[in-house]
């Protein structure tokens, strides 16, 4: 006790906050003195310290992320800046893909797909979760091309994703009694320009995968390159099924047994250019000229690459000449050719081709017939203005039976399929602008009717082995884990064998070992003035109706009745 009485009488000397302001008396005690602060703990060193941190976050976000590539706080997202390429995953509207001038179009049917997701999961819950439910992803090249603010350069994916879209609506206009009715998710994802960054791409959806049972399968693609190879090899790895709607590089099926293309072959499309040059153009004389697209070669595009080497062999000595094509290349040598002049490379070079045969001027080559990547460029009216408009063009065409023309001809012979596939693109709230309206004629678009089908053969593979499920137990709820990828692939062959499904565009029909569809229908569309951009195609011929026994069929198409 008398030790802490002695304490607390030191404490009163020593207390800072004494109030005896003056010095202390010599000789007495000196006042205590707090010594000075560490340097670390010094006040502005805080401040300093997360002004750094925020530098440094800042510097790390910048290299993941930029403005329209960002994590969302809500939905299924996850992207990162790749090459300044936003590359990954979205099912939200708060991370649409491209946000170039000139592709609003891109962007809405993603806000389309986006806003049918919220209502898909609405019925879904509101049906106390009994209808099937699933999600497919849609991979593409999304970003990356160089374009200016009146052209679209991404038809084909902005057309895959309407096709897709159109299938997601198709479903959600079935009645709430619906119970064996699937209603459909649709995740987008970017792979970058000629899908050099699938496999980052891949990557993030193996993860999306193992996460969420609902995902079983791939829709897209769009380009036959090495790198998509590469994409379906590690897609196979994970087991996720991938349906292209226009992939058509021969063999590009040996990457993947979980692979399945809509589109035929490019043997067939070779097949029916020589039989269109030998019957109806009776030509003994071919020139060929093909491109790969920017920073690529024969070897990477493996499209292009087959393409001409199918042509190789099909015509054997009748080519008398294959070339590449380069931007500057003039092309007087064609003028006033009298064979096959046969473009064999990227849409993205054929404005430039048909600029050069402006030097013909009155006297263009006779017959030019061009491959199927041209019809994104015939999708492309700001391109086509500028083209010659005494070139008749001939180009390949994968769904020339889901032309506006086509699918109002199927109507009228209550084809159900084509019926209702026009009821939907027609409709005011689902494609903007609708197609095949009398009032105001869009083209529906080739890769529309492609890619539904994609997404339907899926979707019915999904129902089909719902059925089964809700056999035992009607009132069951729908697991999504009662099926995986690999069964919904199979059922998918299995549906597509005889007859096979009936596509929009052609039946559709396979083999247990091959992913390659068999006879189905290609055709050759004919464009008489190019920059004419509201005159439709006629098509002119057409090999293969999905039925083995006329597997050989090629021919003619008679012009449509008055």
């Amino acid at each position: 006790m008398r030790r802490l009485r002695r304490a607390a009488a030191w404490l009163v000397v020593l207390r800072p906050d004494s109030t005896d302001a003056g010095p202390p008396p010599r000789g007495g005690v000196r006042a205590f003195a707090a010594p000075e602060p560490p340097w670390w703990s010094r006040r502005f060193l805080p401040a300093a310290l997360c002004l750094v941190l925020v530098a440094a976050g800042g510097l790390w976000v910048g290299s993941r992320w930029a403005p329209g590539c960002h994590p969302a706080l809500t939905g299924r997202v996850s992207v990162r800046m790749v090459d300044g390429e936003c590359v990954g995953y979205s099912d939200t509207a708060a991370q649409v893909f491209n946000t170039d001038p000139g592709q609003e179009r891109l962007r809405a049917v993603q806000r389309r797909i986006f806003a049918q997701n919220r209502a898909a999961e609405d019925i879904w819950q509101r049906s106390d979760r009994r209808r099937p439910y699933l999600t497919l992803v849609y991979l593409g090249t999304l970003t990356g091309n160089r374009t200016r603010a009146d052209e679209e350069s991404y038809v084909s994916e902005r057309e895959e994703l309407e096709g897709m879209a159109t299938a997601q609506r198709a479903l959600l206009l079935e009645p709430a009694s619906a119970d064996g009715a699937a209603l459909l998710r649709i995740v987008v994802a970017n792979g970058g320009r000629q899908m050099r960054h699938a496999g980052q791409a891949v990557s993030m959806l193996a993860d999306l995968a193992r996460d969420d049972p609902t995902v079983l399968g791939v829709v897209g693609m769009v380009e036959s390159r090495r790198s998509t190879a590469d994409a379906l090899r590690e897609l196979n790895r994970v087991g996720l099924p991938v349906l292209a709607p226009t992939l058509s590089a021969d063999r590009i099926d040996a990457h993947s047994r979980l692979y399945l293309q809509v589109s035929a072959p490019n043997a067939d499309q070779v097949r029916m250019v020589e039989a269109y040059a030998r019957n109806v153009l009776r030509v003994d004389e071919a020139h060929v000229y093909w491109t790969t697209g920017e920073n690529s070669s024969l070897a990477d595009d493996l499209y292009v690459g087959t393409l001409v080497e199918g042509l190789r062999q099909r015509f054997g000595s009748r080519i008398t000449s294959v070339d590449e094509w380069r931007t500057g290349h003039r092309l007087t040598a064609e003028c006033g050719f009298p064979g096959l002049l046969f473009y064999a490379g990227r849409w993205s070079e054929f404005n430039g081709f048909m600029r050069a045969l402006r030097e013909c001027g009155d006297n263009p080559p006779r017959h030019l017939v061009a491959d199927d990547s041209v019809n994104r460029y015939m999708a492309n009216p700001a391109l086509r203005d500028a083209a010659p408009g005494n070139i008749p063009v001939t180009y390949v065409s994968k769904a020339a039976l889901a032309t506006c023309p086509a699918l109002r001809d199927a109507a009228s012979r209550r084809d159900d399929t084509r019926a209702g596939f026009l009821d939907l693109v027609q409709a005011r709230n689902l494609l903007d602008p609708p197609r095949c309206r009398p009032e105001s004629p869009v083209p529906v678009g080739e890769r529309v009717s492609l890619a539904y089908d994609a997404a339907m053969m899926l979707v019915r593979a999904m129902e089909s082995l719902a059925a089964r499920l809700r056999h035992a137990d009607p009132r069951r709820r729908w697991e999504p884990t009662s099926v995986n990828p690999v069964s919904v692939h199979a059922e998918v062959l299995r549906q597509t064998t005889g007859r096979g499904h009936p596509g929009v565009a052609g039946p559709i029909r396979y083999t247990p070992d091959s992913g390659e569809p068999l006879d189905k229908p290609i055709s050759l569309m004919r464009v008489e003035r190019v920059p004419e951009v509201t005159v439709e195609p006629v098509e002119v011929f057409r090999c293969g109706d999905g039925d083995p026994s006329t597997a050989a069929a090629c021919g003619p198409v008679p012009p449509p009745a008055p």
